[in-house]
């Protein structure tokens, strides 16, 4: 091949990288090179073979990628064929997907998300699964915000997880339940700083290479968005339901919405909406003050088709509480009744799912 041959080629596979590369993952906020779904593709004349990773996703999701991924190879002239590595042939019904692993010995898998951060979202994962723990549930909480985990400074952790027999990693203990963060598997402050299939590596460990015993919930802490985190989890799986967090005001709203859609085109049940940060009782006068606006959780619950399970105040003690270690679920106030009220829901809501 002569070297003008070989600079078209080269040229011609930047094009390609870089058109993939614009292809965004139905749902999330990272394209399909980036999230590492693509394994090889290869030219022949006019058309071009694509094979990806693995999709457990339905088939609407996934003509949505084929769509995606034909039309960004038109402009060079490619007619693009979508192979999915591993699929098996085609039945009744659409694509039968591959099996999701499940968790040995954890009973409910309940992921909690927002679309945007500064929600409160790992408050309300740390201090709900405090709740089911005193409402005498087996319960983990997997701190899977692999880029700011908080559930250290929440639950008052340091030091580094142990390993135990058969190198599985053995959770931390504390007001009753058992936990497992990135935060104990790195040196304080040490930034984590890894693309997507490092991360997706590290989520699958975690799910699989951790002691957890027989649990009967296991809280999983998202990071905030809809990334590499997300996708790995929906992909590895089976969850019994994700719960969504946001605040009242349309901004939250808006990312409450997109991690909604991304856990309903990836097949995820969801089993409903909380809202942090609803309104602000005055320590003076006791009124009740909507400071970020009032009802918009309900309406995001009503156009998801889902329940508004609780609404959690904007309220100085909880922020406290998280930042002195001792979560205020852990208690016995006002506050702490909500979080149990939350506990009761999440349950009935996923007895009755199931």
């Amino acid at each position: 091949m002569s070297n003008q041959s070989n600079q078209s080629g080269d040229q011609l596979k930047e094009q390609i990288l870089a058109a993939l590369g614009a292809v965004q993952y139905p749902g999330f906020d990272k394209d399909i090179i980036s999230l590492d779904m693509v394994e090889e593709f290869s030219v022949d004349g006019e058309e071009i073979e694509v094979k990806m990773k693995r999709l457990n996703a339905d088939d609407a999701t996934r003509q949505a990628l084929v769509s995606a991924v034909a039309a960004a190879m038109k402009p060079l002239g490619l007619a693009a064929k979508i192979v999915f590595e591993g699929d098996k042939p085609k039945q009744k019904g659409g694509h039968e997907l591959p099996p999701k692993r499940p968790i040995e010995g954890v009973k409910y898998l309940i992921p909690v998300a927002s679309g945007k951060g500064g929600v409160g979202k790992s408050t309300a994962s740390v201090n709900l699964a405090v709740a089911l723990a005193k409402k005498g549930f087996k319960t983990g909480l997997l701190d899977l915000d692999v880029y700011g985990p908080s559930a250290p400074t929440m639950l008052g952790l340091s030091g580094q997880h142990k390993v135990g027999e058969g190198g599985r990693l053995q959770p931390a203990e504390k007001f009753g339940i058992k936990a497992v963060t990135v935060g104990l598997l790195m040196e304080s402050g040490a930034p984590l700083i890894w693309r997507g299939p490092l991360v997706a590596r590290l989520v699958k460990q975690l799910f699989y290479d951790v002691e957890w015993g027989d649990l009967d919930y296991l809280v999983m802490d998202l990071p905030p968005g809809t990334g590499d985190v997300q996708l790995s989890l929906v992909q590895s799986v089976p969850i019994t339901g994700a719960l969504v967090i946001t605040t009242p005001q349309d901004v939250a709203l808006q990312d409450a919405e997109r991690a909604v859609n991304m856990f309903v085109q990836t097949g995820t049940p969801v089993i409903g909406i909380i809202e942090n940060m609803s309104y602000f009782i005055c320590p003076h006068c006791k009124g009740e003050s909507h400071i970020f606006g009032s009802g918009g959780g309900q309406r995001e619950a009503e156009r998801a088709g889902v329940p508004l399970l609780g609404k959690i105040p904007l309220e100085g003690k909880i922020v406290a509480t998280g930042d002195s270690g001792d979560p205020i679920a852990s208690g016995d106030n006002a506050i702490a009744k909500i979080f149990l009220e939350l506990a009761d829901k999440l349950h009935a809501a996923v007895t009755k799912a199931g």
